[in-house]
């Protein structure tokens, strides 16, 4: 007796094709092709503004892959600057390589497909350690920074030196507002509340001062409300002096300067920050 089993099934099947994964390994291959250039101002002047995928190293290990949906050498500007103000990490350790892709591209998430593609490996732990977030705004100001995160691996450096300050008198109020637009990090003030705290005068005594220094000659020139905190990855100014954050390493009230230890919780999971537009955060 001729055997009939599965014979109904035996004249169709499923067949799935993953285009996503297709696409995935083609970017993967296509930026594996290219050769890491130095992470500097004249290299990122020679990229078009274009959308497109990016890769960073450090000290030729994979870190981080990421996307751009407008402009590659404005994103990718954006992450020099970020690595200029940290300490324990320099920008001559960087490199970095780029693909354009077709704006209509983008709906795709090509920075999702390879970021699947290169965890799998085991490679990008920047793209799972804070790197690319942006300021999470004061509602995380009290949050404890993980031993993991980006920010805590490397803490801003205070001793950056500010660009563009002439010696003589100015208000606090411009100062703040050009140490804000010149720190490579977020320094967050408080601008609500400005009145007359901001009216305030203060002697510029030369050129090429440091953001500690700046920080000192700020706090000095406001009232005892107020201090200057410095977290992990940003610093801010609020009317709270005696206010203690977890993981602030640093305080200017008035004029005093306190080191203090910070608290860091252990390694663990660091979410995304919601998205932002990448050429505009």
């Amino acid at each position: 007796m001729p055997d009939t089993a599965g014979r109904d099934s035996a004249n169709h099947g499923d067949f799935r094709l993953s285009i996503t994964q297709a696409l995935g390994d083609q970017l993967a291959d296509a930026l594996d092709d290219l050769t890491p250039a130095p992470l500097t101002e004249s290299n990122l002047s020679k990229l078009e503004d274009r959308p497109g995928v990016y890769q960073l190293y450090r000290n030729g290990e994979f870190v981080y892959v990421g996307k751009a949906d407008k402009s590659l050498p404005t994103r990718i500007q954006k992450h020099l600057r970020k690595v200029s103000g940290r300490q324990g990490i320099s920008l001559s350790e960087m490199t970095f390589t780029c693909l354009y892709v077709a704006e209509d591209f983008s709906a795709l998430a090509p920075e999702k497909l390879l970021i699947k593609n290169y965890k799998e490996r085991g490679e990008i732990p920047w793209n799972n350690n804070g790197f690319g977030n942006n300021d999470p705004g004061k509602r995380r100001d009290e949050t404890v920074v993980k031993e993991n995160h980006f920010d805590a691996l490397f803490p801003i450096d205070l001793g950056r030196v500010i660009p563009r300050i002439k010696p003589g008198m100015t208000t606090i109020a411009k100062l703040l507002a050009h140490v804000s637009k010149e720190a490579p990090y977020t320094f967050r003030y408080e601008k609500k509340k400005m009145g007359s705290a901001y009216k305030g005068k203060i002697q510029i005594p030369e050129t090429d001062l440091t953001v500690d220094q700046l920080f000192g000659l700020i706090a000095r020139s406001l009232s005892e409300a107020w201090q200057i905190a410095v977290l992990p990855g940003r610093a801010i100014l609020y009317p709270d002096n005696g206010r203690t954050y977890p993981s602030a390493w640093r305080y200017y009230r008035g004029g005093q300067v306190l080191d203090v230890e910070p608290e860091i919780g252990e390694a663990g999971e660091i979410p995304d920050e919601p998205d932002v537009a990448d050429d505009a955060d």
